[in-house]
């Protein structure tokens, strides 16, 4: 089977690529580079069936040509700035929703019928329930990324009930490990790069979080499309416990033999729409057998580790 992976040279796009190739699928990777690392991409190039496509979702004549006889998509392409979303509000809605609208009508138009799409758990908002389940009522939205995510939510599941789709809806929490290019661990890594003794950190350091290692989500991802058989199917897809950003810089310092004098900044949170506790209820997907191998602390430390032994990835995006 072809399967078409938007964003497939991103962090997470990435590992799917190559777990698919693994598996005996044939991988067409779209993206436009604009984040994605070609580089990522290397070991993948050696496989057969395997293509890229240097394309923009926005381009929907390029998109349709692309996706032609493919079975499968994984729509992995999005604006994922959070922090800088109210600097230019028009990019989550175009490049989350917009572009997503246009993957479905590509879809539509080749008769792919099949499509999974990595959510947010920041859909749900500032919650009232932890942990939080799949069916919580949803709150005002505090970000322009999650309103932009909940809306390619919607029409995922307008056009599987229109047009006879299946979709499988992946509202993660914050993703660790090999190839990540950005959040919290980076930008700490990078700040102490600079300067050991000094760490510069965005809220109070008591944000919770239940970050999730990035084989393991796919794990939870490839496992919910082969076991999960409904029109729609949501999952939230997370780590079972969570840590507070302070116990992530203990990791990330003692791993470095560093001890860094900690300045907050922020208030509660770090930026507008960043949610203090993120904390969901995976007991669905635990439900299919799936269970996490790696934990938080190791997880911090082994995209640590990738960052140390790829220096490039930080230069680059200086």
């Amino acid at each position: 089977m072809r399967t078409f992976v938007t964003g497939g040279a991103g962090f997470i796009g990435s590992h799917l690529v190559d777990r698919l190739l693994a598996l005996g699928h044939e991988v067409t990777a779209y993206d436009n580079l604009s984040t994605g690392i070609g580089r990522f991409l290397d070991d993948a190039r050696s496989k057969p069936g395997f293509s890229l496509v240097q394309g923009d979702l926005l381009d929907t004549a390029q998109l349709r040509e692309a996706m032609a006889g493919c079975a499968f998509v994984y729509h992995m392409a999005a604006n994922a700035d959070v922090r800088f979303g109210t600097e230019h509000p028009g990019k989550d809605l175009e490049q989350n929703t917009v572009c997503t609208f246009n993957v479905l009508e590509a879809m539509r138009a080749l008769g792919v019928a099949e499509i999974a799409f990595p959510s947010t758990g920041s859909v749900y908002g500032e919650a009232a329930v932890f942990p939080t389940p799949e069916d919580a009522p949803f709150p005002v939205q505090t970000s322009l990324y999650g309103a932009s995510k909940l809306a390619g939510e919607a029409l995922i599941s307008a056009y599987c009930e229109g047009f006879g789709m299946r979709g499988w809806i992946f509202r993660f929490v914050s993703v660790l490990g090999e190839r990540y290019t950005h959040g919290h661990v980076f930008d700490f890594y990078r700040k102490l790069l600079g300067d050991p003794h000094n760490l510069e950190v965005l809220g109070n350091g008591h944000q919770k979080k239940a970050y999730m290692y990035v084989h393991d989500c796919i794990d939870a991802m490839l496992l919910a499309v082969e076991r999960a058989p409904g029109t729609v199917n949501i999952f939230n897809l997370g780590y079972p416990a969570y840590i507070e950003v302070n116990d992530s810089i203990r990791y990330i310092a003692a791993h470095l033999g560093v001890s860094p004098k900690l300045s907050y900044t922020g208030g509660d949170r770090g930026w507008i729409g960043d949610n203090p506790f993120i904390f969901l209820d995976v007991s669905k997907i635990l439900s299919l057998g799936w269970q996490p191998k790696v934990g938080i602390e190791e997880g911090v430390v082994r995209t640590l580790r990738w960052l140390q032994q790829n220096r490039w990835v930080n230069e680059a995006r200086l």
